[in-house]
């Protein structure tokens, strides 16, 4: 048995360099499965943990690989894709603003070949032809600080901060002191209510020349331009923010009682009317050859620009195709982020540091010789896991080139293995917990015998690891976002046996008398940062639904799944409740489950397991005690198909099936995967199959396109 096991794991352990296109049914499933499980842990240590494992450019590809076996093989569940999240959780001492009109990423691109998809796939999308106009906007991506500008009657009244991009911090004091930003826009075409977005960045010779002040008067010295302007416009005191020179550039907006015009280059211009700074440098492009020919130029005068980018921002031209594209989970679909390539620097590996997570697994870091790469001093790289460091054949001792791609810990390229000491060894990884001592197993898939790439310490919640790593994705910046109980906090608490579990956390300002000594008299703590720590506990005793789940730190849960459960669920205690009756697989609740659009076998079974432990089930029931998650607001609540729940099948004339999906929920629908009891609509095109004879069999409305375009008002 557990040879066969073995020849199977042989079988497919080469999938992830095997061709979209050679790739059996089996094959894609299991593939897609091993990525949407990669990219949901990057997601967590990159958002939630600041520790990423990847560069930009290895992330975007797990993300191209599972689009293309999903556009390949669109039978698969999609299961959970997270979505990314910006930036940073506001910073203590700035009030939060929360966004009118989330301000979302763009998906990034590091290739000729992705810029030919994402007009291909826009063109499929719309159902154009080649021969049909497709205009882009093509304009530097600036490496600054993103800032949201509302103006009402012409009048600057709030500045932003991205933040998470649902939340930021509000910073108006400060940026009212940048020359570049007007107070007062001109023109009589303003409309009423108008929200700029745009970068703060800072030029090269004012960097050069703040640095040069700082170094004079014994202060900070900056790493580059972008964490120059961060730090500057993130002042408490806003006359330091007047004392250096930030610059701006106006490139999109938020919400808006009017725009100015129909097209994004439109827009853009009636910016520069109003008198915003906006880069001269954008220009309109046809087609996938004019964006990279763009790209190409603007990379040859990149160095004499005088300020840093990082890339190419492409988006469609016309407002009316940006509105029918919409939005992913974490992205416009009519834009995209092209960026340069990585730099690169020589270094030496000192040491490999294994660290444990929340979830036990098992994670080698480099430790070097510092190093600058791309202008910032780095002494950390990830290893990723013992595989590739079997693939790359990476020694302690060794001479290295490290990669650094957007501000992420960098990774090993390669080995320079002419430099190598004649000492060196190959590394033997672990098979024990080096904080707990327990075993550390690869875990195979019984089905498939396919080995997971990680090794996980099998200790549990016995692990100090595992469970002070889980305290601390409880209150993460996209979970429950504690102001004053960070990392450092959470393991200080944890050490001096405050808190063992989350619950505790609502119970420390009631024990905090009992302690010895109280929390005011330890070392870094007093009475007002206490309060404020009590009070920042008080104000999570509400939160969003879908944080709450997502705090819980479920196997393959992200932000993306814990969304899709709270509109499926609408509760706590609904989510409980069918998550153990669902632990019955032949129950209707297990059907259901796997019913939502996008939620695969493997995180359904994640999840029921999850709740199939007797030890989670009383900490959520502990947890509800002392907070109320709150159902998330529908998407829309006025359309007629608004709470319904709606599955596609067959082939549709005026609409593609995505277009279809984006456009039902965008009305507060939502789509399902297959047809159930509790289906309202099956919109059926041509060639509908089984989807649409189940709907017959269980009396489900079925409706054809022009009809379900006709219900909709579209």
């Amino acid at each position: 048995m557990g040879k066969g096991r073995s020849e199977k794991g042989t079988q497919h352990k080469d999938l992830a360099t095997k061709a979209v296109t050679e790739l059996t049914d089996t094959e894609a499933d299991i593939e897609l499965g091993r990525l949407i499980g990669e990219i949901a842990r990057h997601d967590r240590l990159y958002y939630a943990h600041d520790n990423p494992e990847i560069s930009d450019a290895e992330y975007d590809k797990l993300r191209h690989r599972s689009k293309e076996i999903q556009r390949a093989f669109p039978q698969l569940p999609l299961g959970d894709l997270p979505e990314l999240r910006v930036g940073a959780a506001p910073a203590v001492g700035f009030a939060k603003v929360r966004h009118r009109v989330p301000m979302l990423s763009l998906d990034n691109a590091f290739d000729d070949e992705d810029i030919t998809d994402f007009v291909a796939r826009i063109r499929r999308f719309l159902k154009l032809s080649d021969s049909d106009a497709l205009a882009f906007t093509a304009e530097p991506k600036i490496d600054g600080l993103s800032i949201s500008l509302r103006y009402e009657q012409g009048e600057l009244v709030e500045a932003a901060t991205r933040g998470d991009g649902a939340e930021g911090e509000n910073v108006t004091a400060n940026v009212m002191t940048i020359k570049a930003i007007p107070h007062r826009l001109k023109g009589r075409d303003v409309p009423d209510v108008f929200e700029v977005r745009g970068e703060i960045y800072m030029r090269h010779a004012d960097f050069a020349a703040l640095n040069a002040a700082q170094e004079k008067a014994g202060g900070k010295i900056f790493a580059n331009p972008r964490n120059a302007a961060a730090g500057s416009l993130r002042q408490l005191d806003s006359k330091v923010t007047a004392s250096r020179r930030l610059a701006f550039f106006a490139y999109g907006w938020g919400e808006a009682s009017d725009l100015p015009a129909d097209t994004q280059s439109g827009v853009v211009a009636a910016f520069s009317n109003w008198g915003l700074p906006t880069n001269p440098k954008m220009e309109l492009c046809d087609g996938a050859d004019a964006l990279l020919d763009y790209y190409r130029r603007l990379g040859e005068k990149r160095a004499g620009l005088g300020y840093d980018i990082d890339g190419v921002v492409y988006k469609v031209n016309r407002l009316d195709l940006q509105e029918r594209l919409g939005f992913v989970s974490r992205a416009p679909r009519w834009a995209l982020a092209h960026k340069f390539p990585a730099e690169q620097a020589t270094t030496i590996l000192r040491d490999i540091e294994i660290q444990v997570g929340r979830t036990g697994a098992l994670t080698p870091v480099a430790k070097l010789e510092p190093v600058t790469v791309g202008g910032v001093v780095v002494s950390n790289a990830t290893l990723h896991n013992e595989d590739e460091i079997v693939r790359k054949d990476v020694r302690i001792g060794d001479t290295v080139v490290v990669q650094r791609a957007g501000d992420v810990i960098p990774q090993i390229v390669r080995v320079v293995e002419e430099k190598r000491p004649a000492h060196a060894k190959a590394y033997v990884f672990p098979d024990v917990c080096p904080v707990c001592g327990s075993h550390a197993v690869r875990e195979a898939d019984e089905k498939t015998g396919e080995r997971d790439a990680v090794r996980r310490c099998t200790g549990g919640l016995i692990c100090a690891a595992q469970r002070v790593e889980r305290l601390k994705h409880f209150v993460s910046r996209n979970a429950f976002d504690i102001e004053g109980l960070g990392e450092k906090s959470v393991q200080e608490f944890y050490d001096a046996g405050l808190i063992a579990v989350p619950p505790d956390i609502f119970t420390l300002a009631g024990r905090n008398p009992g302690f010895d000594p109280p929390i005011e008299k330890r070392e870094g703590w007093g009475a007002q940062s206490v309060k404020k720590l009590f009070a920042a506990i008080e104000a999570r005793r509400s939160i969003a639904l879908d944080r709450f789940i997502f705090a819980l730190g479920i196997r393959h849960v992200g932000e993306t799944t814990a969304r899709m459960l709270a509109r499926a669920y609408g509760s706590a205690e609904a989510l409980k409740a069918a998550m153990v009756a669902a632990q019955d697989h032949e129950s209707e609740a297990y059907q259901d489950l796997g019913n939502i659009d996008g939620i695969g076998q493997v995180v359904a079974d994640a999840v029921v397991e999850f709740f199939a432990e007797p030890h989670n089930v009383e900490v959520i029931d502990q947890l509800l005690a002392h907070v109320s998650p709150q159902p998330l607001a529908a998407v829309a609540t006025s359309s007629p198909v608004a709470g319904k729940t709606v599955v596609f099948t067959g082939t549709l004339v005026r609409l593609t099936r995505s277009e279809a999906k984006a456009q039902a929920e965008r009305l507060g629908a939502k789509v399902a995967g297959s047809v159930s009891k509790k289906t309202d609509y099956v919109v059926a095109g041509a060639e509908a199959g089984s989807k649409l004879k189940k709907a017959s069999e269980l009396g489900v409305a079925v409706l054809s396109e022009d009809e379900w375009i006709a219900l909709i008002g579209a």
